[in-house]
C-alpha cells in the first residue's frame, strides 16, 4: 500500500492531528520490518503485526504509575494501563516515540525521568470487543524512574493517574481483568527483567 502524503497548508490555528492517520511500521513476527500502513488499518480484525512501545515508570519508592485511557480512545477506553504507549513512525527510534508520547501524554520530559532502559520486546494480540478493534504488536517495553515534577495528563489522551505497587496491583488485575488493558500483564512481566534500582538515579 503507497500512502501519499501532501504537506498541510499554512495556517494561523494549529491542527489537530489525526492519530488514526499516522503511519506505523508493520513487522514479521521476528520483529523485522516489512512496510507501513495507517494505525487505523493496522488496528482493523484481525489485526496486523506492527511495531510499538509501552513505558513503565517508577518512582522511587518502586510503585509504578499507571493511566486510565480517555473515553475516546479507539481500543480499550477506560481501561487502565501502563504510564504510556504508542507506536514509533516508521524507521524511528521506539526510545525516541516513548520520549515524545510521554511528553505529550503526561507532561513528563526526558529532564524529570532517568534514561529508559529498553527491558525487553513482547509480541501480543487482543481483540477490543466493544470496538471491534484488534491491538497485534510488537511491543518494546521501556522503564526509567521518575526524578522530579508530577504527571500533568492531557485530558484527550488520559482521563486518570495514579500510583500503585506491583504486588497489590498484579493481585487487582487477577481480581478485575475487564479494568486494564489486556497488555498490561505483559508489561509489567518483561519490565520485571529490570530492577527499579537500575533505573534509578
Amino acid at each position: 500500500m503507497v500512502t501519499d502524503l501532501a504537506a498541510p497548508a499554512l495556517t494561523s490555528d494549529p491542527v489537530a492531528v489525526d492519530r488514526e492517520q499516522l503511519l506505523v511500521e508493520l513487522v514479521d513476527r521476528a520483529g523485522r520490518p516489512l512496510g507501513a500502513c495507517p494505525v487505523r488499518e493496522a488496528h482493523t480484525g484481525p489485526g496486523r503485526l506492527h511495531r510499538a512501545f509501552s513505558v513503565l515508570l517508577y518512582d522511587p519508592a518502586g510503585r509504578v504509575l499507571l493511566q486510565q485511557r480517555a473515553a475516546v480512545k479507539t481500543r480499550f477506553a477506560l481501561r487502565w494501563s501502563n504510564t504510556c504507549c504508542g507506536h514509533p513512525a516508521p524507521g524511528q527510534d521506539p526510545a525516541a516515540a516513548a520520549r515524545t508520547r510521554l511528553a505529550e501524554e503526561l507532561g513528563i520530559t526526558a529532564a524529570q525521568i532517568t534514561p529508559l532502559v529498553e527491558a525487553g520486546v513482547f509480541r501480543y494480540r487482543a481483540a477490543d470487543q466493544a470496538t471491534r478493534r484488534v491491538e497485534y504488536e510488537w511491543d518494546h517495553v521501556f522503564v526509567a524512574t521518575l526524578t522530579s515534577g508530577i504527571p500533568a495528563a492531557d485530558e484527550s489522551e488520559v482521563r486518570e493517574v495514579r500510583w500503585a505497587s506491583p504486588d497489590p496491583l498484579a493481585a487487582e488485575i487477577a481480581a478485575r481483568p475487564d479494568e486494564f488493558t489486556p497488555w498490561l500483564a505483559g508489561v509489567l512481566n518483561v519490565a520485571g527483567r529490570v530492577s527499579p534500582e537500575e533505573t534509578r538515579p
